[in-house]
């Protein structure tokens, strides 16, 4: 029994060597591919053009509208509608945004109609120092606005600090002013007591 089965293995792995898999890109590729090649094979562009498509030598593509491009074509290629997980996509798989103007991106093996080339592409390792700057000017703005918010917030706190500590003054010089009418009582208390005690003797 146990060497049938050792047989029936050593039969699977050479079977399995003698025919390699072919190599599949990567599903996120095959989507990009897909969305900038979609509309010319199925006829349904709906203005898709100015939304996204390859640049004039089909050696990269251009996101005209990255709204648009967030709200209509992301959901229907990748189930999300985030355009800055979309380029982060992009820049794992090795593309550069080429154009400081416009959301242009190439890559070697990334070109219309050499879909063939897409097996070539490989994920690189994640290396926070490769962080694009495209992507790091985004957040720095994002932390810039974070900063000035809590700064806002900050002022407004040290304003109502300020209300509170002049309110605590002027309720400290009442009850100090209440003190000395207070003592005030006392002491022609006492010295009405003392003249009454005279008048006695």
């Amino acid at each position: 029994m146990a060497r049938n089965v050792l047989e029936l293995n050593q039969g699977r792995t050479q079977s399995s060597s003698q025919s390699p898999r072919p190599r599949c890109p990567a599903p996120f590729l095959s989507k990009t591919y897909d969305l900038l090649e979609g509309g010319v094979d199925d006829g349904d562009d709906d203005g898709k053009g100015n939304i996204v498509s390859w640049n004039a030598e089909g050696t990269g593509f251009v996101v005209w509208s990255p709204a648009e491009f967030s709200e209509l074509m992301l959901p229907k290629y990748f189930k999300h509608n985030n355009f800055s997980s979309f380029i982060r996509q992009l820049n794992t798989y090795g593309f550069k945004k080429t154009s400081a103007k416009r959301w242009e991106f190439k890559h070697d093996k990334f070109q219309k109609g050499c879909r063939n080339l897409l097996v070539e592409i490989s994920r690189k390792k994640c290396d926070p120092s490769i962080f694009p700057a495209y992507l790091k000017a985004s957040e720095e703005n994002t932390m810039t606005a974070m900063e000035e918010n809590n700064r806002q917030l900050l002022l407004e706190e040290n304003k109502n600090l300020r209300r509170e500590k002049l309110e605590l003054q002027m309720q400290i010089g009442q009850f100090k002013a209440l003190e000395m009418k207070l003592l005030d009582c006392l002491a022609q208390c006492m010295g009405s007591n003392q003249n009454k005690v005279r008048k006695l003797f």
